[in-house]
């Protein structure tokens, strides 16, 4: 099994939906499903990032508004027929051969099958589809015909059929989804083009497409909403033939564009045949998997792994950065949930940011630009600050639907979600996560996480010697009221509450940091007195999800075993799910997914709760055994929560029992029939990011890194490289220890900032001059000296993980990594670097993070005791002077020669008995391979030594800089002497 590819056997017509979803194609601007150019079933569908529309429909007698994300003009159609057949159709064709392959290294869905028609001919037909992450304008479709036992005339039909309608949810079938209208088609040279706009948000998308074949059409057919041609292919035995479609997709929110038409023209004009767009689409791809990498052992769990980064890549690639748009819950690869903007960010980001930090502040971006209407929210609530929605679509108004089919009753029921308040939290906690990883707290940041916070310091209202926040849903969504309630809601969920103080400590360090937009000392005194007196309610020694949980009923598990969505089912029976203690997902335990155990206590203890040692790990066997994960993300924070909260080794084997579901969650659909709506993109991002921060043990801290690994005995190796604070580091770890840089260690401190291309890597690397070659002077000297990586590896105490990662990337590793390589590999740490170049000094970099170290003058005088070369700087007769010399420190005093009658002789002279010219005088020590130095400085008067002490100053034994004679000796005293040192790691 190649841990590279998903693969599909035959033609399941039932599994289908399922099999598109997780074919999709896409480049983080747009992504078309996997669905076949011919046949049925199939649910096509394109979906362009941020573009939305809203329709009334008419439900259970009520006009209710929807906001979706918009299918857009289907560009796949494509079939052929054989001499006398009919147009092929894989539902009812003989397919010896049927096979679906989806590359994920190279982002290519190849579809492989030989077609018997009625006559016996057959024909073997390849197809290679891409969605360009080169060009995100671009697609392309290739089709390669062989006639295996025939030859004659192959007719082909191509279409792009623009009346198409979100249909790929089918609980929302009876809702309208026909988005397009003011359908146009045209042609343009050799070229055809199809236009039309959505009803209510009036974006006019346009599709240009190119065939690329050896057969001009010859039935071309134009109608309103659909672009036909006809053509003949001449096929003679054995020899392939291909004809290819390549099209480009735009829209009127394009930048630098005049109108969509015209552009979709230039681009599928200019696009190159159909092997350069390959080889530009897999190079992009290559410089994403550079960054994306995180290798574990095992065919099968790399390929779920890859397929997970995959997915996220195509939804949230770096042409996503510059685009106005959040994380779609279910990726750009279905209709399910409107493509509307939940929470799920707070479970992808993480990932991003250790990689894709650009792409992680554009997600941040499209929060920010939405605080005018967060703002509106709050005001209209009676609140201040930001509230953001629960869904969020185009302009960030609350999307969520007010009511909801029950598909166990087929019931439209109301919904009360819009209350999950918590939503903001997840913004603030993306916030200072991104704040954590990449040291950078611009001011719309700070904005941002400050509003939420005077959001949730208005939610809180005093309730005797407590605040209280009333009335919301916590991430649970089953209760959303108490039972026979009037008004919906319930108080004091405690993850709402405890991250609500979270906010509160956050909001005060970021004043600090951000001072320019810090409020006042009586609003930071409020939301520090809100901090620190939030209730949180208790129950059986257990943190109670909300006030009043404990007299909830329990519920008859035995009865209802293996079902997901209790809510549904208690429904059709004619209960209420509110009047139990069942939860669909992770909600008290979501603080052990964002907390760590000390962190959660503290907070515990600020509120003036006692919170013991167990309590964590009874909280989280309490829910445990009430929790019916009808939600994908509920079996990433158990197995977070279950792998930290207790190293016990039942523990431990539950956590790998719901980390592997939440791995197969799409992958084999565990939550029945979901998939085929489209992926679960947080799942995705959450096992990502369990595996580098929970496994790994991968903590960020305002100070720097902390690995604390707790790898699971089937998880094996694990290692992958990460950009933290603009720093590229490699981490891997096994079950002995965890290395940073080859070099084993439970902590990596890097507390400050280096400018940092966030682009350089989809760019093209960007290293320090005359190291780029790294990786092959590693490789040279290994080869030379016949030893394998491991055996290098070995005799450089670093892992094979992170040699392969150095011979293969273009980094430099830290000071001591490279010393040992050097020392390994017979060579000098200079050679590796390409020390031997002539280049002038200071052309590398700083370190990642330096310190500035100010130096005592003991200090100073002892770095320059030495002596060596230093640079006299003094007012000559010319202006500013600057010249090297050689030094020796003599009795206390700079000593070094020069020529008589020179600049030196001539300027440094006052003519004045006893008066001598005050000059300074620089010491560097710069040292290129380590990248750190110092710098002293000498300030104090020069004058020549008299005929009678050259003979004590020749003891010093300097020479001159230039050579010669040069028998002036010229003496600095030193009066002020101060220094610097920079620091790397």
């Amino acid at each position: 099994m190649s841990a590279w590819t998903l693969v599909y056997d035959g033609f399941d017509p039932e599994g289908e939906g399922t099999r598109e979803a997780l074919c999709t194609l896409g480049n983080g601007r747009f992504a078309t499903r996997g669905a076949t150019p011919d046949g049925e079933p199939r649910t096509p569908g394109t979906y362009l990032a941020g573009c939305y529309d809203r329709l009334d429909s008419v439900v259970a007698g009520h006009t209710v508004t929807n906001e979706d994300i918009v299918n857009l003009p289907d560009w796949l159609p494509l079939t052929f027929a054989t001499p006398g057949s009919g147009w092929f159709r894989p539902q009812r064709a003989d397919l010896p051969l049927y096979r679906h392959e989806l590359d994920l290294r190279r982002g290519v869905l190849v579809r492989d099958l030989r077609w018997r028609d009625g006559a016996g001919r057959v024909t073997r037909v390849r197809q290679r589809r891409l969605v360009s992450m080169a060009d995100p304008y671009v697609a392309a479709l290739e089709t390669t015909f062989t006639a295996e036992n025939w030859a004659g005339p192959l007719r082909v039909r191509a279409r792009m059929e623009g009346r198409v309608a979100n249909r790929g949810v089918a609980r929302y079938r009876d809702l309208r989804g026909d988005h397009l209208t003011g359908h146009a088609t045209g042609t343009e040279d050799d070229l055809g083009w199809l236009t039309a706009a959505t009803r209510s948000s009036h974006v006019v998308v346009a599709l240009a497409i190119r065939i690329d074949a050896d057969a001009p059409a010859v039935h071309p057919s134009l109608g309103p909403g659909r672009l036909t041609s006809e053509h003949v292919l001449d096929l003679r035995e054995g020899e392939p033939r291909t004809f290819t479609k390549v099209v480009a997709l735009t829209s009127s929110r394009d930048p630098a564009s005049h109108d969509p038409r015209s552009s979709a023209l230039r681009h599928v004009r200019r696009a190159p045949g159909f092997g350069e767009l390959l080889a530009r689409h897999e190079a992009a791809w290559e410089r994403l998997w550079r960054r994306a990498r995180l290798d574990v052992d095992g065919a099968e769990l790399s390929r779920i792994v890859h397929l997970h980064i995959f997915h996220l890549l195509q939804t949230l690639s770096p042409h996503t950065a510059g685009l106005d748009v959040g994380v779609p819950a279910r990726g750009l690869h279905g209709e399910a949930y409107r493509g509307h903007v939940f929470w799920d960010e707070l479970f992808v980001q993480p990932w991003l940011d250790l990689r894709f930090p650009e792409i992680s502040r554009g997600l941040l971006r499209y929060r920010w630009r939405r605080l005018p209407e967060a703002r509106d929210a709050a005001r209209e609530a009676g609140h201040d600050g930001a509230m953001f929605p629960w869904q969020s679509g185009s302009d960030g108004r609350e999307e969520t639907q007010t009511l909801h089919l029950n598909p166990a009753s087929g019931r439209w029921l109301p919904d009360h979600s819009r209350l999950q308040r918590h939503v903001g939290l997840a913004v603030a906690h993306n916030v200072w996560h991104h704040y954590l990883a990449t040291g950078s707290m611009p001011s719309w940041c700070a904005e941002l996480l400050l509003d939420i916070a005077r959001f949730f310091a208005s939610l809180a209202v005093p309730a005797g010697d407590r605040y209280e926040i009333r009335g919301v849903m916590g991430p649970d969504e089953y209760h959303d009221a108490y039972p026979g309630a009037a008004t919906p809601g319930v108080d004091n969920n405690a993850y709402t509450n405890v991250m609500t103080a979270w906010l509160m400590a956050r909001a005060r360090d970021t004043a600090a940091l951000v001072p320019e937009v810090a409020p006042g000392a009586h609003e930071l005194a409020h939301w520090d007195d809100v901090g620190r007196r939030l209730r949180v309610d208790f129950h059986e020694g257990v943190i109670s999800q909300f006030t009043g949980y404990g007299d909830l009923l329990e519920l008859d598990w035995d009865r209802y075993r293996g079902v997901r969505r209790l809510d549904r089912a208690l429904e059709a029976d004619g209960d209420d799910v509110n009047r139990y203690k069942a939860s669909k997902q992770a909600d008290t335990l979501m603080l052990c997914y964002l907390l760590t155990g000390e962190e959660l206590a503290a907070l515990l203890e600020r509120l003036g709760y006692r919170a013991d040692r167990d309590l964590v790990p009874r909280t989280v066997a309490y829910y445990l055994r009430r929790t019916s994960h009808g939600s994908t993300l509920s079996a990433v924070v158990h197995a977070w929560v279950l792998a930290r909260s207790n190293r016990t080794r039942s523990s431990q084997t539950q956590s790998w029992r719901f980390f592997t579901e939440a791995l197969h969650s799409d992958l084999k659909d565990v939550q029945g029939g979901t998939t085929a709506e489209g992926v679960h993109l947080g799942a995705m991002g959450g096992t990502l990011d369990l595996i580098q921060r929970c496994y790994l043990g991968l903590e960020l801290r305002r100070d720097g890194l902390r690995l604390d690994p707790l790898l699971p005995g089937r998880l094996g190796l694990v290692s992958m490289p990460i950009c933290y604070r603009g720093r590229r580091l490699f981490v891997d770890a096994d079950h002995q220890e965890a290395r940073v840089n080859g070099i084993a260690r439970r902590t990596c401190d890097l507390p400050l900032v280096l400018p940092f291309d966030p682009l350089s890597d989809f760019r093209g690397d960007v290293t320090m001059t005359g190291t780029g070659d790294l990786g092959r002077r590693i490789i040279h000297h290994r080869e030379r000296l016949g030893l394998t990586r491991e055996q290098v590896a070995e005799r450089a105490d670093m892992s094979p993980g992170y040699l392969e990662y150095l011979e293969e990337h273009a980094d430099t590793p830290d000071t001591g990594a490279l010393y040992r390589l050097a020392h390994a590999l017979g060579t000098t740490a200079e050679d590796l670097l390409g020390g031997d170049l002539d280049r002038p000094p200071g052309h590398g970099p700083a370190m990642a993070h330096p310190s500035l170290e100010t130096l005592d003058e003991a200090v100073c005088r002892r770095l320059i005791e030495p002596g060596g070369i230093g640079r006299v700087a003094f007012s000559g007769s010319h202006g500013p002077t600057v010249l090297p010399v050689n030094y020796r420190l003599h009795h206390g005093a700079i000593v070094f020669r020069t020529a008589a009658g020179g600049a030196m002789d001539q300027d440094l002279r006052t003519g004045l008995e006893g008066v001598d010219i005050m000059i300074a005088f620089q010491i560097d020590k710069i040292d290129e391979v380590n990248r750190e130095g110092w710098s002293v400085l000498v300030q104090g008067p020069a004058h020549h030594v008299p005929p009678e002490e050259i003979a004590d100053a020749a003891g010093s034994g300097v020479t001159p800089w230039a050579g010669g004679e040069r028998q002036l000796y010229i003496r600095i005293v030193p009066q002020h002497i101060t220094g610097r040192r920079i620091h790397g790691i």
